[in-house]
């Protein structure tokens, strides 16, 4: 019997797709690997599993012993995060899908004509896109649910592991989350690449491979 028994985890995986229009959209590269793993640690450790999953990303391997719930964009992402710990009893979120950081904003023809409709757009010339940024729902998550536990992960296209840790340490400051993991882009090729998991209180473990990772955070959340 695992020690998170009784307790249920949400976890968010995958890429968020955003559309341009019916048939187009932008994404990322996160196929969600790691989500996988944290799901079957939280389930080998007794926890309900709530897994969150991106259009494209995977499933675990004993996906039938959870719930799953599929979103699109970010916007689709957050509010049913928003709806799970607000409406289900949630304990912990393991915010590990990677949203988008810009979505559309308007889009207009060659000849500067903003273009509305819902459709496809046309394939004879190249659309003028204009992007916004994107919520950052890990942020908003403690706001609506204070008493979760929040795990969030930070990724940087670096390899300055100070830089990283800093990055990492501000968004936990932010978001009010309980620990982070913070891993350089490298990870989104391979599985055997490091990640740090860094508490709100004391010193950061570096793990070797995704699956590892997963294994170590879920004995971090059992101590909680």
């Amino acid at each position: 019997m695992g020690t998170l028994q009784g307790k249920t985890v949400l976890i968010t995986s995958g890429g968020t797709l955003e559309k341009w229009d019916r048939v187009r959209g932008h994404t990322n590269l996160s196929k969600g690997t790691m989500g996988c793993y944290l799901a079957e640690a939280a389930l080998a450790a007794g926890a309900n599993v709530v897994y969150m999953h991106g259009y494209f990303a995977q499933l675990p391997v004993n996906h039938d012993q959870m719930k799953l719930i599929k979103f699109e964009g970010i916007d689709d992402l957050g509010e049913k995060v928003r709806h799970a710990v607000q409406q289900e009893h949630v304990d912990i979120v393991i915010m590990a899908a990677a949203g988008s950081d810009w979505v559309i904003d308007k889009v207009y023809d060659q000849s500067g004509n903003l273009m509305e409709e819902a459709g496809k757009m046309p394939s004879d010339e190249p659309p003028i896109i204009h992007f916004k940024k994107a919520p950052k729902v890990l942020g908003q998550i403690k706001g609506w649910q204070p008493n979760v536990t929040l795990v969030g992960f930070k990724l940087e296209a670096t390899n300055d592991e100070e830089f990283l840790l800093a990055r990492a340490r501000l968004r936990m400051e932010t978001a009010h989350a309980q620990l982070m993991v913070a891993n350089s882009s490298q990870s989104l090729y391979g599985g055997d690449e490091p990640h740090w998991i860094v508490p709100a209180d004391g010193q950061p473990t570096k793990v070797m491979s995704k699956q590892k990772t997963a294994e170590a955070l879920m004995l971090y959340l059992q101590n909680q």
